[in-house]
């Protein structure tokens, strides 16, 4: 990504502790039964590399590059994970500084939501597929989500993380975009699928509540919440006093949406 974009989360690890939980099963099934031994995989918006590494044992005899707009992000991927056929590398989603058609597959999760232009980053992943290679974009769309108990505080956080996302030039929605988007970066076959995240089990209450409470009090979210006078302090104290409640139910549950296109060069 380049200025003047604005990665809403930051990299507090509140958000890079969700970021590890992510593996293909979890993150890129509607990815796994396209690829071949041999493939050649670029993942952009990489993050840790939890995903990309599990890519990469997929394709014994290909290879996987991972690209994030973070040096120390892609650092840290390289020390967390290293195998003969994966490599990281910090890169410009909108510059990608590859050959055309080299890539059989391109996989970016969880990054077009972050974009202020979500079609020109698809139109250059598009410029460095080989004709015929696959395309698989995956976004989450936070106008979707839903939990119980029901909390009109938690109601008042997603409207805060709306009214953020888009000061910073992001479509927090972007899940139901992703069909147009691919469409309008030149491709036309699409297979578009949806997959949810659930927590609702004691452990998975206490994960996502836990790291939902740090990042609204403590990430650049939450700087960036007050930066924008968008919330004060003890209205993120109070998001985060509802995580911890949501988190203490036995009736808690919480799902996340995302809509998964796959297109074809």
């Amino acid at each position: 990504m380049t200025d003047p974009e604005v990665y809403t989360h930051g990299h507090h690890e509140s958000v890079l502790r969700s970021h590890r939980w992510r593996t293909a099963e979890n993150s890129a099934a509607f990815v796994l039964a396209h690829l071949t031994p041999a493939a050649r995989v670029l993942d952009v918006g990489c993050g840790p590399g939890t995903i990309t590494a599990d890519l990469a044992r997929r394709v014994p005899d290909g290879s996987v590059l991972g690209i994030d707009r973070s040096a120390a992000v892609v650092e840290a991927a390289r020390s967390e994970h290293a195998a003969a056929n994966l490599t990281f590398r910090a890169g410009d989603v909108y510059a990608l500084n590859l050959e055309d058609a080299s890539f059989d597959v391109v996989y970016a999760h969880q990054l077009l939501q972050h974009l202020t232009r979500p079609v020109d980053a698809i139109v250059e992943m598009r410029r460095v597929l080989r004709p015929g290679g696959l395309l698989a974009v995956r976004d989450a769309d936070y106008g979707g989500f839903l939990w119980a108990p029901a909390d009109p505080v938690l109601d008042r956080w997603n409207d805060a993380y709306h009214r953020l996302a888009r000061l910073n030039g992001a479509e927090p929605d972007a899940g139901r975009h992703l069909p147009g988007w691919v469409r309008a970066a030149g491709f036309v076959a699409l297979e578009v699928t949806s997959s949810t995240w659930t927590y609702a089990s004691a452990a998975e209450r206490r994960w996502w509540g836990g790291l939902w409470a740090e990042r609204v009090t403590e990430s650049d979210l939450a700087r960036q919440l007050l930066e924008h006078a968008l919330c004060d302090g003890a209205e993120l104290e109070a998001f985060a006093a509802a995580f911890t409640r949501w988190a203490a139910s036995p009736d808690g549950i919480f799902i996340v949406p995302n809509v998964e296109v796959a297109a074809r060069r």
